[in-house]
């Protein structure tokens, strides 16, 4: 397995997370993304930028597919009561960068988890 494939963190962390949020709670995203970024990230960046991606797929695309089967009626009145205009693009990009910023909040904490517990070199 190719493990510096740029795409394999987001998908494994839209995978994860929209199979955990199946029996557990919204938030249960932000532990697969902290897991993730905590045993499989090279740097925070990347770690980030995974659980963004990843993390706001994970809502954008079932709350796009669910807004589509009802032709956007839900989402317009959703969207009707925030500041959105009655968007319901608007309140699916605003839902996808709350999820993004969680996931990517907590894959980049898992990150500097692990270099913070990392040993430090020794000087010689």
């Amino acid at each position: 397995m190719n493990w510096r494939n740029p795409w394999l963190l987001p998908i494994l962390i839209l995978v994860l997370a929209s199979a955990a949020q199946l029996d557990f709670p919204w938030w249960s995203l932000a532990v697969v993304a902290f897991a993730i970024g905590l045993l499989m990230a090279p740097t925070g960046r990347v770690a980030f930028w995974a659980g963004f991606s990843g993390a706001g797929l994970s809502w954008i695309l079932p709350a796009a597919w669910l807004s589509q089967q009802n032709d956007s009626l839900l989402a317009h009145r959703v969207a009707q009561l925030l500041p959105l205009g009655g968007s319901a693009i608007a309140l699916l990009l605003v839902t996808g960068i709350v999820a993004g910023l969680v996931g990517g909040l907590a894959a980049l904490a898992g990150a500097w988890l692990r270099e913070a517990l990392r040993p430090a070199p020794q000087p010689s």
